[in-house]
């Protein structure tokens, strides 16, 4: 394990991956205590939903190869629109957010960490699908950190001027400084402040508690996007929140064919273009596979079906 972050153990990482990988089989069998049918596929939705986001910021944490995480985002944002439905279906409410982005500043900071992995990875098909959902509730066009993640990725978004949450400002202010020093600059003083702006979010500190903390990671994804984005200097950030290394991988695929590092092969078919191909479904599965040859399967895997996906090497 090559963690990016000091406190994640092996220990930690092994018992968390294990749990938060096995939450959608436990409730495909266990029944959930509830007034309805429809309130027990809402609580199981975002027991599910919980799981996969902190599953995907964990294989970060603990030092998963970059693009081996694109196939945890595709899970994340599908959970998302299937949670998204249950809760639409409980509350009655058709295009009900699955976040309360302008109520909670932990639901707001899991929805731009959500859309600046997105960006930082490329994916531009998961972040309009995920963004739809928050866009669809009445959110589009009333946030300025939001919309200015989405304005160079996304058409037709919206410039606005106010904001949900001030610890965001310094990051704001980053975008429109006069000078790149201070651009740079007030990235890395948002950095030293995020932490300590999350005091009464769930995962706060957890990293404190020996046992059953649940301790899986703190990032900053959104300063990383925006220092992406924008292309403000981070080489003197070295605050253990910021990504760096996932904004480096962004910065070098930039210029790169994005149809050629989403391809996909199900088990079963033949390899699509010769390289290295991995898949979710087995640890360390990365290989090398000829065009023509076919691709294996792994049965009882608990990710579902095996989809390989290819690396973006060649050789």
């Amino acid at each position: 394990m090559k963690r990016r972050q000091v406190f994640l153990t092996e220990s930690i990482y092994k018992e968390l991956a294990s749990h938060y990988h096995g939450v959608e089989a436990f409730w495909s069998q266990t029944h959930l205590d509830s007034d309805s049918t429809e309130e027990e596929s809402f609580l199981k939705a975002q027991s599910i939903l919980s799981a996969s986001v902190r599953g995907l910021i964990l294989e970060y944490t603990a030092g998963t190869d970059i693009h081996a995480l694109n196939p945890l985002l595709e899970n994340v944002i599908t959970k998302y629109e299937t949670f998204q439905k249950t809760l639409a279906i409980y509350e009655g409410v058709q295009n009900i957010s699955p976040l309360a982005i302008g109520d909670w500043l932990d639901q707001y900071e899991e929805c731009v960490q959500i859309m600046s992995i997105c960006i930082l990875l490329d994916r531009d098909d998961l972040l309009a699908r995920f963004v739809t959902l928050i866009d669809n509730a009445g959110y589009a066009g009333k946030d300025a950190l939001y919309e200015d993640l989405l304005t160079k990725v996304l058409p037709s978004r919206t410039d606005v001027d106010t904001w949900y949450h001030l610890i965001y400002s310094k990051l704001l202010y980053a975008i429109y400084a006069e000078t790149p020093q201070e651009s740079s600059g007030l990235v890395d003083k948002y950095c030293k402040e995020w932490y300590p702006a999350f005091t009464q979010a769930p995962w706060h500190d957890t990293h404190l508690v020996e046992e059953d903390g649940g301790y899986f990671g703190y990032w900053s994804f959104e300063a990383g996007a925006i220092a992406y984005l924008y292309d403000i200097d981070d080489s003197h950030i070295s605050h253990m929140v910021y990504p760096k290394d996932l904004v480096e991988y962004a910065r070098k695929i930039r210029e790169s064919d994005k149809t050629e590092r989403t391809l996909k092969v199900y088990a079963g078919d033949n390899c699509t273009r010769s390289g290295f191909w991995y898949t979710p479904a087995k640890s360390n599965s990365k290989r090398f596979f000829n065009q023509g040859e076919f691709m294996p399967e792994f049965k009882d895997s608990c990710w579902g079906a095996t989809i390989w996906y290819w690396s973006g090497e060649r050789e």
